[in-house]
């Protein structure tokens, strides 16, 4: 699917960003991790109430994860460059997500 396709690219995006604030670089990691495991828990169940439980947990990482590089940015500790590409993929997620959840 999509979204899971989506996630994982946010993931290693964070990743290959190399954000220079060792807290910043952990919570974007951790944050953008949890959102695709979210969507990868979510996908798989039949129950509409579960699927948007776990796009929902899903949405609210990504959402973390676009702080903590909003941030990072926003502090030098991350090329402007590494962001764009960060923020464009989270909000393709996102948006993907608020579809789900529908």
């Amino acid at each position: 699917m999509d979204v899971y396709r989506a996630a994982y690219a946010l993931c290693v995006r964070v990743r290959e960003a190399k954000i220079r604030h060792a807290e910043l670089r952990d919570q974007a990691e951790r944050a953008s991790v949890s959102a695709f495991l979210a969507v990868s828990e979510g996908l798989p169940h039949a129950s509409a109430g579960m699927r948007r439980q776990y796009f929902a947990r899903a949405r609210a990482s990504v959402w973390e994860t676009a702080g903590a590089i909003h941030l990072a940015v926003g502090l030098g500790a991350m090329e402007h460059e590494g962001w764009r590409a960060c923020q464009e993929v989270a909000v393709r997620t996102s948006a993907m997500l608020v579809a789900l959840l529908r």
